[in-house]
């Protein structure tokens, strides 16, 4: 007997095989045709971390035959069925693709915050002009609407039958990444079938919009020794109007490109003969860097936080007794080799030298929590064709904390981290963001330390997350960092983009006996192990500002401007008067210039808001008489004359509130 508890607290109760469609039906022929997908809970199976069991499946799959589990239909107004179209989207582009292209083989295609890809290894290289006969192809499997039909197989005889179709980088997968699995899912549609745990659609017509949007290069598993893949990005909506919407958002994404904004504005450069990842700081772009390193020190020294600068060279072995080398070797610079046979990595995270910082000498509970932090400099080797201006580099600079304390402090620890990183956002006007507590997987064998500290570390995080009602809190389990759980903070910024920010992780892999062998003397002149928290709430100073020139279109608040105010005159016969206010506004400690250029007023005004500089000042005679100044405003327009000392205190005011610029 099967018991299902809905939403509501109902039940219902089954002695026949039923599926999820069943249960939807039985409840209304309305809601059986609005149901896409099931997600079910297992009370009686608990995750090692003590949740219950919980997951998606498709319509038509079968729930238990026994046992009680609590069951919540899915229909196309729930957040999560847009990711199960998308992911159906995925395999009708795939499909598509194999009619048009003979001899083609199938990696992945996942799902992405805004869309999805797929992975291709074909002979013929894809272009823009392929886009419109493979959506004309979409169009067709769409209108045919056959099902989604799913396929559980044997090992052995899926591997028959993916050597049959000629896909040996399935092949590939289901013999290594799939080696545990005695039994796999296809899912088939027509004469389309591919390996797939799903969930996926019903059927082909739930599909109401997609658009084929972009080609780039791949490896297959994300490995540059290996085959080189083409990589098929695509989105999908269930309305038409929605994928209109989205590709204004695009447009208008384009247009504050932090590549292309941070060339015109003079912020930033990458340039190949320095190297690929490598960011250069122009003049006014170290200009918000410095004011953003201004503001997060200034929070540090009021939560008690101790400043610390390290070398970004470091032996390797302080890295392989860390776990860092060779567990990620393949985004790290190779190692340095001396004459003398010393191995030298420049340092990819800054956590091993603040661990050595600790352990310089005796501790005692007294000592804790100690919060060390450093505007450290890492750099990691990312693949080139994965390096994208600041916000995915080589070489960055990180808002880095460590914090050791006591068990009993992790919570308030942690909850000063979150609380941070919450002022942080709401300081750059991200209102709108979730947080997302990646956990360990269980099953996963890439995770090191004592499972029991591990169930200790999640506890603690979700308590914290939950005890602060933290808007959209999510957990996924398979993310965490290979030593600990953590909390990443995902925001949207004003074009409704996604972007992960902050993380903050919990970690008592490092501090072990196993690692670097932490120690503190307690109350009961004991040694103990401390706990240690990593967090940063920019992430990195380059990839937060790149995120931060596309969220304000580099039209950045009056505090963080790097020209904040531009004077300008009407004629040449007032230049004095402009340098007598330039003065006054550069001895009041504001980012100013002058316009001196002998051009009409008007191409001056056009200029500065070009420039996008917060306020421009006009000078003429009437204000040179009065010792004033006509400001406008690039937020508010013209704002008429005003003394020179209250336009300083006014922009004084704005910038100690870091006023938004929207």
């Amino acid at each position: 007997m099967l018991k299902v508890v809905l939403p509501d607290g109902s039940e219902k109760s089954y002695s026949n095989p039923v599926k999820v469609i069943d249960v939807a039906a039985e409840i209304g022929a309305g809601l059986a045709k609005a149901t896409l997908a099931g997600e079910v809970t297992f009370p009686e199976q608990l995750d090692p971390s003590g949740h219950p069991v919980k997951k998606t499946l498709s319509a038509d799959a079968p729930l238990p035959a026994e046992g009680t589990v609590k069951l919540r239909l899915l229909t196309k107004k729930d957040p999560e069925a847009l990711d199960i179209l998308r992911h159906s989207a995925a395999h009708i582009m795939a499909r598509a693709v194999m009619r048009l292209f003979p001899n083609v083989q199938l990696a992945f295609g996942p799902t992405t915050e805004t869309g999805f890809y797929y992975d291709f290894l074909c002979d013929k290289p894809f272009s823009e002009d392929d886009f419109a006969a493979i959506e004309e192809e979409m169009k067709k499997i769409v209108k045919a609407d056959e099902a989604f039909e799913r396929v559980e197989m044997p090992r052995a005889q899926a591997l028959d039958l993916l050597a049959d179709m000629g896909q040996t980088l399935k092949v590939d997968h289901l013999k290594t990444g799939l080696s545990d699995q005695e039994t796999v899912s296809f899912y088939r549609q027509g004469e389309f079938i591919d390996l797939c745990r799903g969930p996926h659609i019903p059927s082909a017509k739930w599909v109401g919009a997609f658009k084929v949007l972009s080609v780039a290069g791949a490896y297959w598993k994300g490995d540059a020794s290996n085959v080189q893949l083409q990589r098929l990005y695509g989105t999908a909506f269930f309305d038409k109007k929605e994928l209109e919407s989205y590709l204004v958002q695009l447009e208008e994404a384009k247009k504050r490109d932090h590549r292309v904004l941070g060339k015109r504005h003079e912020l930033f450069m990458v340039d190949p003969k320095i190297g690929g990842g490598l960011v250069v700081w122009l003049p006014k772009g170290a200009v918000i860097r410095r004011e953003l390193e201004n503001f997060i020190y200034k929070e540090l020294i009021r939560h008690g936080y101790q400043p610390m600068y390290s070398p970004v060279i470091c032996r390797v072995e302080l890295f392989e007794t860390s776990g860092h080398y060779p567990y990620y070797a393949d985004s790290q610079f190779p190692p340095i080799v001396l004459k003398d046979g010393d191995r030298y990595l420049l340092r990819p995270m800054n956590c091993p030298l603040h661990v050595m910082t600790y352990n310089m000498k005796p501790r005692s509970y007294r000592d804790l929590p100690l919060r060390l932090a450093e505007f450290g400099n890492v750099h990691r080797f990312e693949q080139s064709g994965e390096l994208n201006g600041m916000t995915r580099v080589r070489g960055f600079t990180q808002d880095d904390a460590h914090i050791f304390c006591t068990e009993d402090q992790v919570e308030d620890e942690f909850r000063g981290c979150i609380e941070m990183t919450q002022l942080v956002l709401k300081t750059m006007g991200f209102a709108d963001y979730e947080v997302r507590l990646s956990f360990r997987d269980w099953v996963s064998n890439k995770y090191v330390g004592d499972p029991e500290n591990w169930k200790k570390a999640q506890n603690a995080l979700e308590k914290v997350c939950r005890d602060m009602n933290l808007p959209k809190l999510d957990i996924v389990e398979g993310e965490a960092a290979f030593y600990g759980p953590k909390a990443d903070f995902i925001v949207r910024d004003c074009l409704g983009r996604k972007w992960q920010l902050g993380t903050v992780q919990l970690d008592y892999n490092l501090p072990s006996p196993s690692r670097f062998d932490l120690k503190y003397i307690g109350a009961d002149n004991q040694p103990h192990q401390p706990v240690m928290i990593h967090r940063a709430p920019f992430g990195s100073f380059e990839r937060f500002t790149g995120i931060l020139i596309e969220h304000f279109g580099a039209a950045f608040p009056l505090w963080l401007s790097p020209e904040q105010v531009r004077v300008m005159t009407v004629s040449e016969k007032f230049n004095e008067y402009a340098k007598q206010v330039e003065k006054a506004l550069f001895d009041a400690e504001l980012r100013v210039t002058t316009d001196l250029r002998p051009e009409k007023i008007g191409a001056k005004i056009y200029a500065g808001r070009s420039d996008l500089v917060p306020y421009v000042c006009i000078v003429g005679g009437k204000e040179a008489e009065s010792g004033t100044v006509s400001v406008r405003s690039r937020k508010d327009g013209e704002l008429g004359a005003m003394p020179v000392a209250e336009f300083i205190q006014k922009l004084k005011d704005e910038i100690a509130a870091k006023t938004l610029p929207f």
